[in-house]
């Protein structure tokens, strides 16, 4: 990697505070050219987007997250209206908390936040909250905390956490359907919580979901705090600026104006149509260079900062999720996508970039280097002349020309800092490279199919389970097998799946239900008491 090819690929915009560096992937020089007709239909493909082309066909439905920090892009009235004034209503709702004028019941001022969704409804806030809490230093004006999932001990986990504070916490209930499983079991775990401390929980959630929707109903019927909308055409991987991810960073005390600008500032930076000019598009064609259009290697995010430790969660779902189809736009079996991995530096180099250096050659990588070390005016020493930041960009250094050495491929991406600005330009860079990568490789990206199956695949399991459940009850003190309740209940095409939840209902008390281990294993019997 010469100087020379550094300075010829070297993006750079002292506006915005970023750089993108891909001078580490050694593509050749008539690449850009050869696919210089693909990224022009790419770009008039985003540009169709944003003018309110119907992007999801399966569900008739736009799609215009970019419209949230440029709402005056919305193609009608209506969409500019609700985009606008549902951010003054975060804002005054926010203030509103902030000052008590919005209160707990028996707590005074609120002081914590339990956000309840799952997805994009959390993973975007997650993001968010980690990388800008604390920011200024001392406390946020609300902590957050977050049911992200339906494991019950998870769920006591931060319950157990929240402790007497529960009385002084906000619970933000979010899902655009109102029916997705795995928020709906938290509400109601969050509900019987508050219910066995004695409160009155209504006077306490707020609803961020689709107008009409179950949980809409549901927060309307019993009197909630407030509401806010969420819309169809904003898919859940790219709601971080709507009310999903805006209403608890407001509420935590984050710059809100400020995330909404630097998003808007790099979709300007990002709509530009000569790709030496636009970020997203060098990294959008450096994952097709990398992959062979075909997802044959992952893409490992290394971002050199503790605040930055969320941001390969956050993008598994963005990427993945957008990416990761069986089918082309044209109906041919294509499996694509791109796997997404990775944690932070430099504990990465303590843990897995042995194998990234010596091992298969399955990956290439984009480093996030943050120029500012902390937001303190200076550092100590920790040795002469040399600080703990110092030590972090040279471990940052080191690695990629480690890497580098054994022919590891790489990008990076050079902020100036932490900020809100700086994680809206973020999330909008890599909304837009998934974007314009979607229409380099001819798929849909924004639309899901695999995830609904496995929500299907997940309802037969819980109908499986109220027959086997029915079947012991009708049957208590009687003895059976995996095998013979298949049997009895006529499915023995779902023996494994029987067995699964036999085991299941046998290690929970509650069921009532009690194992005999057999000899062989599945000679185990289960039998219901009482």
């Amino acid at each position: 990697m010469t100087w020379d090819r550094f300075k010829s690929l070297y993006y750079t915009n002292p506006k915005l505070g970023l750089s993108l560096d891909i001078s580490r992937m050694p593509f050749p020089d008539d690449f850009p050219a050869m696919m210089e007709p693909r990224m022009q239909k790419a770009f008039a493909d985003m540009a169709a987007l944003e003018g309110g082309a119907i992007a999801n066909p399966d569900e008739k439905r736009m799609v215009g997250h970019y419209w949230l920090r440029a709402p005056e892009l919305a193609p009608n009235a209506e969409l500019r209206t609700a985009i606008t004034s549902t951010l003054e209503a975060i804002k005054v709702f926010t203030a509103k908390v902030h000052k008590g004028a919005v209160a707990a019941p028996g707590g005074g001022k609120f002081k914590e936040i339990l956000l309840i969704g799952i997805g994009g409804s959390a993973l975007g806030p997650q993001f968010v909250a980690h990388a800008l809490g604390r920011l200024k230093g001392g406390r946020d004006k609300l902590g957050v905390s977050f049911f992200d999932n339906t494991d019950p001990d998870g769920m006591d986990y931060v319950l157990k956490q929240l402790g007497s504070r529960l009385k002084q916490t906000l619970v933000i209930v979010i899902s655009k359907s109102g029916g997705t499983a795995e928020t709906r079991n938290g509400m109601l775990e969050a509900q019987a919580a508050f219910k066995a401390a004695g409160l009155d929980y209504a006077r306490q959630f707020v609803a961020v979901t689709g107008e009409g929707s179950k949980l809409d109903q549901v927060a309307q019927m019993e009197g909630w705090l407030a509401r806010f909308p969420m819309w169809d055409w904003v898919g859940g991987r790219t709601s971080a600026l709507c009310a999903v991810g805006l209403l608890p960073a407001a509420l935590q005390g984050i710059k809100i104006d400020q995330l909404l600008a630097g998003a808007s500032a790099m979709d300007v930076a990002t709509r530009k149509k000569k790709l030496s000019d636009n970020p997203a598009a060098l990294m959008a064609l450096m994952w097709y260079w990398a992959t062979d259009g075909r997802g044959t290697k992952d893409l490992v995010v290394l971002p050199y900062k503790d605040r930055f430790l969320l941001l390969s969660r956050y993008l598994q779902q963005l990427v993945m999720e957008s990416l990761g189809k069986e089918l082309d736009l044209a109906g041919h079996v294509v499996n694509q996508g791109l796997s997404v991995y990775g944690n932070k530096g430099s504990t990465d180099q303590h843990a897995y970039v042995q194998q990234l250096r010596d091992g298969v050659n399955n990956f290439f990588l984009t480093f996030i280097e943050v120029l500012k070390d902390r937001q303190a005016d200076a550092s100590m020493e920790v040795e002469p002349g040399v600080t703990s930041g110092d030590f972090l960009q040279g471990f940052f250094l080191g690695t990629r020309d480690a890497l580098s050495e054994k022919d590891r491929h790489s990008m990076t991406i050079t902020v100036s800092e932490v900020s809100p600005k700086t994680v809206g330009m973020l999330i909008a860079l890599f909304e837009r490279a998934v974007g314009l990568y979607a229409s380099l490789i001819n798929i849909n990206a924004y639309h899901q199919p695999g995830v609904e199956a496995g929500k299907k695949a997940a309802g037969g399991v819980i109908a499986l389970k109220l027959k086997i459940d029915a079947a012991l009850r009708a049957a208590p003190g009687t003895a059976f097998t995996a095998e013979t309740l298949a049997a009895k209940l006529g499915l023995p095409d779902k023996t494994e799946a029987i067995f699964k939840v036999l085991e299941h209902l046998a290690a929970n008390p509650g069921n009532k239900v009690a194992k005999t281990a057999g000899r062989p294993w599945f000679e185990s019997t289960y039998t219901r008491q009482g």
